[in-house]
């Protein structure tokens, strides 16, 4: 890529001479020139990258990968933050209403709710970089 800026310094810089040598008249055509160029060389490199990920994604799908899935850390944990936030007041509310038994049974909903979300997104004893046993070829 420093091949390619170095390509690109040269270019501005014969642009700028040239407009020095031939005044102030050309300098729109200069410029256009400049940035059609500068177009030229971002097409490509998009094109690139875009063959790169096509042939990327080709190849997972020709293997039977699943698509990665990017997560935020907000989209992964918001049920547990939630959770929690809500802990305080449903335990509040359980232990006035039915005492000691109230406050377990909150908890037990609480727990259980984030077990079961854990459990269908496949993250309840695996890290995130292990691959399930039904994603493995014999």
């Amino acid at each position: 890529m420093e091949a390619r800026d170095h390509e690109l310094k040269k270019e501005l810089a014969a642009t700028l001479q040239a407009r020095g040598e031939l005044g102030a008249e050309y300098e729109s055509v200069l410029v256009e020139s400049f940035l059609e160029k500068v177009e030229q060389r971002l097409d490509t490199t998009l094109d690139r990258r875009v063959r790169r990920q096509l042939a990327e994604q080709q190849m997972a799908d020709a293997r039977g990968a699943r698509p990665a899935q990017p997560e935020t850390f907000g989209e992964r944990h918001a049920l547990g933050i939630v959770s929690l936030i809500l802990a305080v007041p449903l335990s509040a509310i359980g232990v006035v209403n039915a005492g000691l038994g109230g406050l377990v049974v909150a908890w037990l909903g609480i727990v259980g709710v984030n077990a079961f979300q854990a459990a269908r997104s496949g993250g309840l004893f695996r890290r995130g970089d292990e691959r399930r046993p039904s994603d493995w070829k014999k």
